[in-house]
């Protein structure tokens, strides 16, 4: 494997990404809060972040244990999908504790850094690389938004997000900042929840994700937050799979294709720019 050149983040980039975050803190996902569309409110990315710190502890256990095991494989197939992945440098966003980053440096990637708004996350993150080792412990990770990525132009081969494009404070301003810092021929993978599209499957799916998860999620995590209350609300409001391969093609990516996991719960989308 060909040896990875640092990518240093930006003074301009690094500026704009510290005075994003709040000075204040926010309050949690109450009922109020999420009687109309979360996505909407001026106070969304203040209301994740503080979700996220409180639930960080928790927050492997609740995914292994509330997608029955198959988060793991879902993050695999995102890798083998985002394929050349040997050697090359990736940037992973809204990374948490790092599932994704390491399935990237599993998979052969060269330079992979982790980003997430969340202080909290990223220091679990760190301390699993460190228990794990290898090159595992070479991943870097970086306070940093979505929406000002603190890296130059062209930086890495591979962008991806799991799990973290729906809590973004604007969604299309991040995927215009995934093609900026994408190197020509350079892939953008998101993995995000959706809504199955068989009625049959859609109405088991709600009944666990808006009846039971969010009890049993919010026990296991202790959590006063009500970030599991946010989950499948933040699903129902977001996106859906058509509408978010618009984005992407609005800001440049062409060979858009997207594929379906565990009967639509969640959906891969793949963007390519042209080299």
């Amino acid at each position: 494997m060909a040896p990875q050149s640092e990518i240093q983040p930006t003074t301009e980039h690094d500026e704009k990404s510290s005075s994003s975050f709040p000075d204040t803190k926010a309050a949690g996902w109450d009922a109020n809060a999420l009687k109309g569309n979360p996505h909407g409110r001026i106070d969304k990315a203040e209301r994740v972040r503080e979700m996220f710190t409180a639930i960080a502890h928790a927050y492997d256990i609740n995914n292994r244990v509330h997608s029955f095991w198959l988060d793991q494989s879902w993050r695999r197939r995102a890798v083998r999908l985002a394929d050349p992945v040997r050697g090359a440098s990736v940037l992973d966003v809204a990374c948490g504790t790092g599932d994704l980053a390491q399935a990237f440096v599993l998979a052969g990637a060269g330079k992979v850094i982790g980003l997430d708004y969340t202080p909290a996350m990223l220091d679990y993150a760190r301390s699993k690389a460190a228990r794990i080792g290898g090159r595992i412990a070479e991943i870097q990770y970086v306070d940093g938004d979505a929406q000002s990525l603190p890296y130059p132009d062209e930086s890495f081969d591979i962008v991806s997000i799991a799990f973290g494009i729906r809590n973004v404070a604007d969604p299309l301003k991040a995927i215009r900042e995934f093609r900026r810092v994408l190197k020509p021929g350079g892939r953008l993978v998101i993995l995000e929840f959706s809504q199955p599209r068989n009625g049959f499957v859609r109405f088991f799916h709600n009944l666990y994700t808006n009846h039971i998860m969010p009890w049993t999620a919010t026990i296991l995590a202790r959590d006063g937050s009500g970030a599991y209350r946010y989950l499948p609300r933040s699903v129902e409001t977001f996106l859906d799979p058509n509408q978010l391969s618009d984005q992407l093609i609005s800001v440049g990516f062409f060979k858009v294709s997207q594929q379906e996991l565990t009967m639509g719960t969640c959906v891969i989308s793949i963007g390519q720019i042209a080299k």
